[in-house]
């Protein structure tokens, strides 16, 4: 898809198909960033390789990471117990993830840190975590003395101590604590101000430091987090798995056309929060079969309206939104509030691009309300260069009688650069042009 810039996308009246779910975008992140603080090997079996992730693999390189790739979906990770002072800027590009993970981590080098973005990531708030630092005893800002990226960080280490941080503006600032506050001098207790949102995402950073022999003690959710200090990770090698943040849109795109498409590569055990995906789509009259490492889907033509809160699964609403045009009745979707700060404003983005459809959508503060059993109509639409607007713009296409254009689908490349031909592959009417 490099260089793409619109998609041509027909109606398409049937999905099918065995197809391999992406690798998970939130364990790629998290097990580089640990096996680059690991003194020693790692292995790192099947990542994710897209902008994102790449963005964190070039951040951990500059950290002192020596990276080898043994073979075409692996690479070898030798990592170091305290990491480096990077010799440039890091680019973080569009990545929250990166930023706001990587910047407790620069705290632990020497030197000083300089770290930016695009101008999407620019936008995006970062004075939650530089506050957390100060209290932790960082020296660190915002260049602008906006609260925005680019930020400066100045090493020296990490004192510790106890630091107050909100829970429902975004978990990453969460994660980044996590992964950096082991190697403190004393001891950090991280204390949330708010209830915290996304927990899965904070299971799953929980759960990387696990492998990687970090103990953390997880007190009750509104009071936070007491993590040890003076610990060393220990290598770990990873698997990693496929992302249901991802799959979720061919899950849907399979749900409400007639179709059987069976998606390999995704866990049942998983962590993943957006594992929610299949409990959703039975509660709306889908068929799912949910084995070891496969969901697969049977089409119906006949969805039931769903109320559902998805303040701990963001990356959900897009497709949930979708869904709720072909059910019967009216959809309420919650917790949307925090999708207006995301690479775009996605409940304005949401709105404005599938109404071109047809489709009856209107948001009411922390709720998305979504009018179902409209026939969609072929529409030019705009991704807002967010990767999960694009994605859901094209899956509604498939389901819009005529032909659609989808402007500004490179952005996909930022969690999914296979989607294209993915959804080809399992008989979507696509062009790219």
């Amino acid at each position: 898809m490099i260089g793409l810039t619109d998609l041509i996308v027909k109606e398409t009246s049937s999905l099918s198909g065995t197809i391999e779910a992406p690798p998970s975008k939130a364990y790629t992140h998290r097990a580089f960033i640990a096996a680059t603080l690991s003194e020693g090997h790692s292995h790192i079996e099947k990542p994710l390789i897209c902008d994102d992730t790449l963005a964190t693999i070039d951040a951990c390189h500059m950290l002192g990471a020596e990276l080898s790739q043994p073979t075409k979906e692996s690479f070898q990770v030798l990592g170091r117990a305290k990491p480096l002072t990077p010799w440039d800027v890091i680019n973080c590009r569009d990545s929250a993830s990166t930023i706001r993970f990587l910047t407790p981590v620069c705290a632990l080098t020497d030197g000083i840190s300089v770290l930016t973005g695009g101008e999407s990531l620019r936008r995006r708030p970062m004075e939650p975590i530089l506050k957390a630092l100060r209290e932790l005893g960082v020296q660190c800002y915002s260049v602008r003395g906006n609260g925005l990226a680019p930020l400066i960080i100045f090493g020296g280490g990490i004192k510790g101590g106890k630091a107050s941080i909100r829970g429902d503006v975004s978990s990453q600032f969460i994660s980044g604590l996590l992964l950096a506050s082991p190697m403190a001098e004393n001891d950090t207790k991280i204390v949330l101000t708010t209830p915290l949102e996304s927990k899965p995402y904070v299971e799953i950073t929980l759960d990387v430091l696990r492998k990687h022999g970090i103990v953390v003690e997880v007190q009750p959710y509104h009071d936070g987090f007491q993590v040890p200090c003076g610990q060393r990770m220990v290598p770990f090698n990873h698997h990693i798995e496929g992302d249901y943040s991802s799959a979720a849109f061919l899950m849907a795109a399979a749900a409400v056309t007639d179709s059987r498409l069976k998606i390999m590569n995704l866990s049942r055990d998983t962590l993943q929060g957006d594992g929610v995906i299949v409990n959703l789509l039975k509660q709306m009259g889908v068929k799912v079969e949910v084995g070891l490492d496969f969901v697969e889907v049977q089409g119906t033509k006949s969805l039931q309206a769903i109320d559902t809160d998805m303040k701990d699964n963001p990356d959900l609403v897009p497709v949930c939104t979708f869904l709720g045009f072909f059910a019967r009745g009216r959809s309420l979707i919650r917790g949307v509030k925090r999708l207006r700060f995301k690479e775009s404003n996605r409940v304005l983005a949401l709105s404005k691009e599938l109404t071109k459809l047809g489709a009856k959508i209107k948001a009411v503060d922390d709720i998305l309300e979504v009018e179902g059993g409209i026939r969609l109509h072929a529409a030019e639409l705009d991704s807002h260069g967010d990767h999960r607007i694009a994605m859901a713009c094209v899956v509604a296409a498939l389901r819009a009688k005529g032909t659609s254009v989808v402007r500004g689908v490179e952005c996909i490349n930022k969690s999914y650069p296979d989607f294209v031909r993915d959804i080809a592959s399992i008989g979507g009417e696509v062009v790219e042009r």
